[in-house]
């Protein structure tokens, strides 16, 4: 079946050329289109699409907030993913919404296929965490936090050694498939360590793991 997907912009323009490169793909559908944040909510409650094409700055109601009323409120009875869409100069609000519960962040100028690809990925329930903008995004939230040394966070007390390592590693940007060569393990092996932590800090998926690090200052700045 086809991944349903929702476009939600406030230009017009925009939302056109997102629909040309999807509808040219044989697996993807988009079933409608929103203005803005609240018209994105009576949208998902109607069609209930698998994925949520999410910008972030528009009226009436932003993306974080409807981010946060799809992905954990009455406005999403079903799957629906919410992949945000951001400038290039990393916009401000993009951590509340991966905090909000989106499952990742993709550049509005990125490739077609690249556009492609991270709806295939987040509508297989994976996380859409871009390695270089990643870094630069979370680098630039963890900045804002304490300089100190600050005692280990007690739910990671709950983390093996292992899992604390591959946590760092996650929060780096890094796949599954590069995770497995930096610590020499196979990458089935990693995805349960991956698990294990999702499970254990209850967590939605790689980005809020990554985000979780960050806050609890297991990683900083360049780490």
């Amino acid at each position: 079946m086809a991944i349903r997907v929702l476009l939600v912009d406030d230009q017009p323009l925009l939302r056109t050329g997102f629909r040309m490169i999807l509808e040219a793909e044989h697996d993807v559908a988009v079933v409608g289109e929103a203005g803005d944040g609240l018209q994105a909510l009576d949208q998902v409650r109607a069609l209930q699409p698998d994925v949520v094409l999410m910008d972030i700055r528009m009226p009436r109601m932003d993306g974080v907030e409807a981010t946060r009323q799809i992905t954990g409120g009455p406005a999403n009875d079903g799957p629906a993913k919410v992949l945000v869409l951001t400038t290039f100069d990393l916009d401000e609000y993009v951590v509340e919404a991966l905090r909000a519960g989106a499952s990742g962040f993709l550049l509005k100028d990125a490739p077609a296929e690249e556009l492609v690809q991270a709806i295939r990925v987040v509508a297989a329930g994976e996380a859409m965490l871009a390695p270089s903008v990643t870094r630069r995004l979370l680098d630039m939230y963890a900045g804002r936090l304490p300089s100190g040394e600050e005692s280990v966070p007690n739910a990671l007390r709950t983390l093996t050694e292992r899992e604390v390592e591959v946590l760092r590693l996650v929060a780096r940007g890094l796949s599954n498939a590069e995770i497995a060569a930096d610590l020499f393990v196979s990458e089935t092996t990693v995805k349960t360590h991956v698990g294990h932590v999702l499970t254990k800090l209850e967590l939605r998926d790689r980005v809020q793991a990554a985000v979780f690090a960050y806050e609890s200052g297991l990683v900083r700045p360049g780490g």
